[in-house]
């Protein structure tokens, strides 16, 4: 038997699986993030590690109120940080662990990567 990783063929998948099937991905990679202390979260949190030039992603929840997109897309726009909106506050806090938040920002250049790769390929 072999180890290691399992390849999937993403289109012998259907629409609904290959949503699930990233979503799992996307939901290891920010609970791995999380543990190893790479994501801020929070609005004002994510802001001011923006401006420290520590961030190397942010994601912004969806249905964020849209006052707190614009600012967050400022910042991230005005700090040359790269940035995703997408998914919903409560699912993105339940992968990380840190609910109540709507913003994560991404510290570590390699989790920021696979996760921005993630987010790209769910909406494919």
């Amino acid at each position: 038997m072999s180890k290691g990783k399992k390849n999937v063929d993403l289109s012998a998948l259907s629409t609904e699986q290959k949503a699930a099937y990233f979503e799992r991905k996307l939901a290891s990679y920010m609970g791995f993030a999380a543990k190893a202390g790479k994501i801020a979260s929070g609005t004002n949190t994510c802001i001011f590690t923006m401006a420290k030039g520590k961030a190397r992603l942010l994601i912004i929840a969806d249905d964020m109120a849209e006052n707190s997109k614009e600012k967050l897309i400022f910042a991230a726009r005005q700090n040359e940080v790269e940035y995703r909106v997408f998914g919903h506050a409560d699912d993105l806090a339940h992968y990380t662990g840190r609910y109540g938040a709507g913003a994560f920002c991404v510290t570590d250049d390699n989790f920021a990567e696979v996760i921005a790769q993630t987010i790209d390929d769910t909406s494919k």
